[in-house]
């Protein structure tokens, strides 16, 4: 039988999240590749996997790695792709892996189990018939606003990656975008300060303010905007805010706040 590449989920927190199919891809897989061979190895030796050979795949060797993988999973060794934490691929390196592993004629097999994203979304009392994960949101304010202004008009819940050091000033931003759309933050998701803080940006800004800091994985989670019925066109409704002296794209900024649209939406109604 071909060599596997394995994708295996491991804990995000507590440990006894890894799943029985888990332990024994790691068991009898010829190599682990992950992303810090150190934090991995934590893993295997609680699990009494530690002489298991392991070697490092991340972000900055993903290119050069992934040909060796390549190469040494075409001699029939079976390898086992981790990430520190989670599903790999999921914001973690392996799409090149995958995709070369796809395009080899090796097979690749997932195996599920802990993610940040569902474990979220199913704990954050937000709808759940229709999701969009995001990724992590842009560092800088300036590129983090024009991509939640882009993801305005989307009709389901909204997550994000987001650093516990940029949290506060993305729930800035949300609120600037988004007004009271609800926002739940979970944070240390299965491990021993596990929370939900749920509300508008601004409400949820200000139980995390008053800490002195913040720490943990954050999970950010935007729920569906709240449908506005307007009787005025939005053309009408821009022209009224351009008499009263406010500039014109500022008007489309405001009407697409109010009405749960795109800038981009309301500029081509009214161009």
């Amino acid at each position: 039988m071909p060599a596997t590449l394995y994708l295996v989920a491991t804990p995000i927190g507590n440990l006894e999240d890894i799943t029985l199919r888990a332990l024994r891809v790691l068991r009898e897989a010829d190599l682990i590749a992950c992303e810090d061979t150190r934090h991995t190895g934590k893993l295997l030796g609680h699990f009494g996997i530690a002489d298991k050979p392991t070697v490092s795949y991340h972000e900055h060797n993903e290119a050069a790695r992934t040909a060796e993988l390549i190469a040494k999973l075409e001699s029939d060794v079976t390898i086992a792709l981790v990430s520190d934490a989670g599903t790999p691929l999921v914001s973690d390196p392996g799409y090149r892996l995958v995709t070369a592993a796809i395009g080899a004629g090796i097979v690749v097999v997932p195996i599920p189990g802990s993610s940040a994203v569902l474990g979220a979304l199913s704990g954050a009392g937000l709808p759940t018939d229709a999701f969009r994960f995001c990724g992590f949101l842009p560092a800088k304010t300036g590129q983090r606003k024009k991509t939640l202004e882009a993801l305005r008009g989307e009709d389901c819940t909204m997550i994000f990656y987001e650093a516990p050091h940029r949290i506060l000033d993305t729930l800035s931003d949300l609120s600037a975008v988004y007004g009271e759309r609800p926002v739940v933050v979970a944070r240390e998701l299965t491990k021993l300060h596990e929370e939900f803080l749920r509300g508008t940006a601004d409400e949820v800004r200000s139980q995390l303010a008053g800490r002195a800091s913040v720490k943990g994985e954050i999970t950010l989670l935007i729920g569906k905007g709240s449908p506005v019925i307007a009787a005025t066109p939005v053309e009408a409704a821009v022209r009224e805010l351009e008499q009263k002296g406010i500039p014109r794209m500022d008007a489309i900024k405001q009407v697409a706040r109010e009405r749960g649209l795109s800038k981009r939406q309301v500029y081509k109604q009214v161009t």
